[in-house]
């Protein structure tokens, strides 16, 4: 069975839905993002299900070397022409867990919303510790709390979502390291909770997206950087691969 056959594949259009998610509605959603990942990438990143590549090409000016990826034609054709005058920049395509077509290893890898949906998911991490090198970093990004479990997520193709205790089961099976592992997004898991969950919605109304953008974000941001939140809609993580 091949990698794309294990991981649990969205119907057509629900990838995009997901990936998508607010559009240009979201733009402290996605800074916030970038600020938490950034801290943690050194100087040769790769990304594991890069979409269009908006997100990787932000980091563009603070790397040596950038390696986009997905297991999708049409994105990796787009990734292609996005980058397609960097000599920096690489693209494949591949899906996980499987073999990854990378000769030499990078220092970072970076996963937004990719764990959740492989079955096999300490296999695709093992994958990933192979092209990563030795004391370098895996940076994980998932929705959090099977509580927040919905349509939606049935929707995108999610087997799971996590809790720091399950990812990190996950994480330390796989052999790496856990350097940092926690909930973030307390506000928005309420939030979501009570729009998709409670409300019964299949997924996000686009307006919502924005009030929640330019409200709950910035409230939730200077939240967290005095109070380590309790629950979140969102896991993150940063595993090391041991030397």
């Amino acid at each position: 069975m091949s990698g794309y056959d294990r991981v649990v594949q969205p119907a057509a259009g629900d990838e995009a839905l997901e990936n998508h998610l607010g559009g240009d509605e979201a733009k402290n959603y996605r800074q916030y993002e970038f600020d938490m990942v950034a801290p943690h990438v050194g100087r040769s990143l790769l990304e594991i299900g890069s979409g269009l590549g908006h997100f990787a090409e932000q980091f563009l000016p603070r790397l040596d070397r950038l390696v986009v990826s997905d297991f999708d034609p049409y994105c990796v054709e787009q990734l292609r022409q996005r980058f397609a005058d960097r000599d920096d920049v690489s693209v494949l395509q591949f899906g996980l867990p499987t073999e990854i077509p990378l000769s030499d290893p990078v220092d970072t890898v970076v996963m937004m919303n990719v764990l959740e949906h492989i079955e096999e998911d300490a296999e695709a991490l093992r994958s990933l510790a192979k092209v990563t090198a030795p004391g370098g970093r895996i940076v994980i990004w998932v929705p959090g709390y099977m509580q927040l479990y919905g349509d939606f997520d049935r929707k995108v193709g999610h087997v799971t979502r996590y809790t720091p205790a399950t990812l990190r089961k996950t994480v330390t099976d796989a052999g790496l390291d856990v350097q940092v592992l926690k909930p973030i997004n307390f506000l928005g898991g309420i939030a979501w909770w009570a729009a998709v969950r409670r409300g019964g919605v299949g997924y996000p109304d686009p307006r919502l997206v924005k009030i929640y953008d330019r409200t709950v974000v910035p409230l939730t941001r200077l939240i967290e950087r005095f109070v380590r939140p309790p629950f979140g809609q969102t896991v993150f993580c940063v595993a090391r691969v041991p030397r």
